[in-house]
């Protein structure tokens, strides 16, 4: 791509409409796909903003990619709001959404509400998705009902990962997918404008997203959900402990980082780094009378 089609490219996507909830609905009414990604720090935000991502979560997958964690349940309601806030300086047009963090929302309701509510004023988010079914339909229709937009989150719920035995598919039985249905009824009555399907097979995502008026966002849940996201670090191929099956790599960064990163090491210890073009340099009569000044 030349640089006047990156340009151009950018010029219209700074000029974009903002998405909205609203915005999603309409596309899936239209049967256009949704498009979104993970984002936790401002250059990526606005790379994604200016290519034209219709939705950014802030997710709690943070914890693992970004801060190392071995889940997602240490994070918190601080490092989300701060990972929030870098997002929202550098995306201006896509939908933004706040992942609230494992023990923000499951105390009680007043919490709950009290903790989405920052996601909007002090971190600059557009709204906020929590995880769980029928047990979390209180939560979610408090918040609701204080106008904050809530995405939903059923399937895989990695911050139950004990609960489930594991980063393991869920809904593969009859009884189990018949559960999923119903929590995903619930959750469309109570409120939730988007419902994220994860690791759930394909045929039971799509005959949830027929099922439900809301639009539904799979994550390794095949192609006919409404929409689709992923974690970014797995996309760009940043984050090495694992890959889940679902994923598509479309570069392997951690590659070209350590072939930056080793040739940066050898150009130093042989000194062809720095060189004379990234060097500032004193002119001649400058460093005469430098030398004068000290004798």
């Amino acid at each position: 791509m030349s640089t006047t089609t990156v340009s151009t490219t950018t010029s219209q996507n700074a000029s974009r409409k903002k998405v909205t909830t609203l915005t999603f609905r309409q596309k899936k009414e239209r049967g256009e796909p949704i498009t979104m990604l993970t984002a936790y720090d401002y250059p990526t935000a606005m790379a994604m903003d200016q290519a034209g991502i219709d939705c950014i979560l802030v997710g709690d997958s943070l914890g693992m990619v970004v801060l190392g964690y071995e889940n997602t349940l240490p994070v918190t309601m601080d490092e989300m709001l701060h990972h929030a806030r870098a997002v929202a300086r550098g995306a201006k047009s896509s939908l933004l959404i706040g992942d609230m963090p494992f023990m923000s929302y499951q105390v009680s309701t007043e919490e709950a509400v009290r903790n989405a509510g920052r996601f909007l004023q002090n971190g600059g988010m557009d709204a906020v998705k929590l995880e769980g079914g029928r047990e979390r339909v209180d939560a979610v229709r408090a918040i609701v009902g204080a106008g904050i937009p809530v995405m939903g989150h059923l399937g895989l719920t990695p911050q139950s990962v004990h609960q489930l035995g594991g980063f393991r598919a869920q809904g593969k039985t009859a009884s189990a997918a018949k559960r999923l249905l119903e929590d995903a009824k619930i959750l469309e009555e109570a409120g939730v404008f988007s419902l994220v399907l994860e690791a759930v097979p394909s045929r039971l995502a799509e005959f949830i997203s027929k099922e439900i008026s809301i639009p539904t966002i799979g994550i390794g849940a095949g192609a006919g959900c409404d929409g689709q996201v992923l974690v970014t670090h797995d996309l760009l191929g940043l984050f090495e402990r694992f890959t889940p099956k679902f994923v598509k790599q479309y570069v392997n960064f951690h590659a070209e980082m350590h072939k930056a990163f080793t040739d940066y090491i050898d150009d130093v210890e042989s000194k062809r780094f720095p060189a004379q073009e990234h060097t500032v340099e004193m002119s001649d009569d400058e460093w005469v009378a430098f030398q004068k000044e000290i004798k």
